[in-house]
């Protein structure tokens, strides 16, 4: 029998050591010629899992949901050409969101590279495409140059403020052989995040203590700040969250409003108060009537600094880190300096009404909302939602997480991302031992990335996958209805019969068609470990109390 010939080490082995040394535990991609070099050394290696995706865009949304659950890095593998294009669309969601994803994608060989010479799978100006959805873009032009790169891009997607990288590996690169010399060892450095002047924590200091009734506002920037948010809170100042800041202070914290940002009782509680601190949130327009809520003065803290008074004027505007700058600002306070002690009873009485208008508008699903208030945050799941009308109703603050790392949602607004979302955020908390997630989709939605079921199947990714089925974008038609004269064109469409489709690739299925049967087919879904599917049919229950016409402005939303 003919010995097997001896495998010349490549590239592809050097970056698929050095990926495994750097903490990356599991890539989610699509194989294709263009980057096979690098998965066959990723899987001979045996050190990284590597989650075939069956699109490029289900790969990114996974890289990107697994990165926000494990709290590293999460790394999405495509080929070059249309396939990179393909996952573009779902890197822009991890752009909006500031998630650290590291995209790896193949190029045409470096002497076609750039020369639109029609090679296969080559297209002119693929680093301008990544470029535009991309904190930054690298590539290896030269093998001994490999490793440098991919150190850079997973350095750059670390560092303050993160983001998603994007990194190109030349085909003829990734097959060429090693130059190292024997094992080869490389280190990132520690980037820590900029550190406010002490000039500017004494600035918020003063302002703060002259303040009688402060209010926190703190977002997705600020997830490291929980303890000192919460220190702030127990002195009395009152607390907001965006959506993506939500649980940096406990959500049922007595002093929070919690993501009930945009309520008329939020906005009656701002006008008593007379200085709102900012930390690490853009005040995003669809959590500020499009930055045309009036807002109590402003002292912003955000480590980009392009982001200071970019939505409202600030009178003090402070570069640094919210966990850093918050933790000082504490210190500065005296022990004794407290607020208005009325204050934290106010923010009690507008959370309860904002809970008590968002229940009265809920209906019959008021039911359904109940159910997962009561076992998501107690199960500690990541609570993963797409953009429909039941996330945007009470998916996106009336049910708590147990902590920041477990909320996921499509910052961005686009639909049809959570499914792919839900399994990278699963196979996160599966790796920490942690709880199933639980994700939140609408048929509309779910229609966009149908073929990710199977790899929800495939992977027997720990999760509930919730299927809220109107059979149509139902905040389509209700903006048609409100806006259009009911003229309801396009926003019905042809459902399929998921309850064949998941029997088809093996996924267990469950239909609940009364509201009161939601909790126990939660509780049985949850208490199995593998990949389950519960279908609401809205048909059957019926309609919302109050219908959900898309935010405010009437910016359309699909659903």
């Amino acid at each position: 029998m003919d010995r097997p010939a001896v495998m010349t080490r490549t590239v592809a082995d050097d970056l698929a050591a050095l990926m495994a040394d750097l903490g990356i535990g599991c890539i989610f991609g699509v194989i294709s010629i263009h980057n096979m070099p690098l998965i066959d050394a990723i899987d001979r290696a045996g050190r990284i899992r590597f989650v075939p995706a069956r699109g490029e865009a289900g790969a990114m949304n996974m890289a990107d949901g697994f990165a926000r659950v494990s709290g590293g890095i999460g790394v999405c593998l495509s080929s070059t050409g249309t396939a990179a294009g393909n996952a573009a669309g779902a890197q822009t969601e991890a752009l909006v969101a500031g998630s650290r994803v590291l995209h790896v994608t193949s190029q045409v060989d470096t002497g076609l590279a750039d020369r639109d010479r029609a090679a296969i799978h080559d297209v002119p100006r693929q680093p301008q495409m990544l470029g535009a959805v991309s904190k930054a873009v690298f590539r290896a032009w030269r093998p001994a140059q490999a490793a440098g790169a991919l150190i850079a891009a997973v350095s750059a997607c670390r560092s303050a403020p993160a983001g998603p990288v994007s990194l190109e590996l030349p085909i003829d690169v990734q097959r060429a052989a090693s130059e190292s010399a024997g094992e080869s060892r490389a280190w990132i450095a520690e980037t820590p995040p900029p550190r406010a002047s002490e000039a500017a924590i004494a600035a918020l200091a003063e302002r703060l203590q002259a303040a009688r009734r402060p209010i926190l506002w703190l977002g997705g920037g600020a997830h490291g700040a929980s303890g000192p948010a919460t220190a702030l809170a127990r002195r009395g100042i009152a607390i907001v969250t965006s959506t993506h800041g939500r649980a940096v202070v406990a959500e049922d914290h007595p002093g929070s409003l919690g993501a009930f940002n945009m309520t008329p009782e939020a906005a009656a509680l701002y006008e008593s108060c007379d200085l709102m601190i900012v930390a690490g949130s853009r005040l995003r327009g669809n959590e500020t009537r499009n930055n045309a809520l009036p807002l109590p003065p402003l002292a912003q803290i955000d480590v980009d600094a392009s982001q200071l008074g970019r939505n409202y004027p600030v009178a003090l505007a402070i570069h640094g880190d919210a966990a850093d700058a918050l933790s000082r600002l504490d210190a500065a306070l005296p022990a004794e300096w407290r607020p208005d002690p009325e204050l934290a009873h106010d923010v009690a009485v507008a959370r309860a009404r904002s809970e008590g208008r968002l229940r009265a508008a809920l209906g019959p699903y008021a039911v359904i909302a109940d159910a997962l208030a009561q076992r998501v945050p107690a199960g500690r799941h990541p609570w993963v939602r797409d953009v429909t009308i039941a996330n945007s109703t009470f998916g996106n603050r009336y049910v708590p997480i147990a902590a920041p790392h477990l909320g996921v949602h499509a910052l961005g607004g686009g639909i049809g991302q959570g499914l792919a979302m839900g399994i990278g955020a699963a196979l996160a908390a599966q790796m920490a031992g942690g709880a199933n997630a639980v994700v939140l989709s609408g048929d509309g939605g779910l229609q966009l990335g149908l073929a990710e079921l199977a790899t929800m199947a495939e992977t027997e990714a720990p999760m509930v996958l919730i299927v809220m089925n109107d059979r149509g974008y139902g905040v389509i038609a209700n903006i048609q209805d409100a806006q259009y004269g009911g003229r309801r064109v396009h926003s019905a469409l042809l459902t399929p019969d998921f309850a064949t489709l998941c029997r088809s690739v093996g996924l267990d299925h469950e239909p609940v068609r009364a509201v009161q049967d939601f909790a126990p087919a939660l509780d049985r879904a949850l208490a199995r470990p593998g990949p389950r599917v519960i279908e609401v049919d809205m048909t059957a229950i019926g309609p919302f109390a109050e219908p959900f016409a898309g935010p405010p402005a009437g910016a359309a939303q699909r659903s």
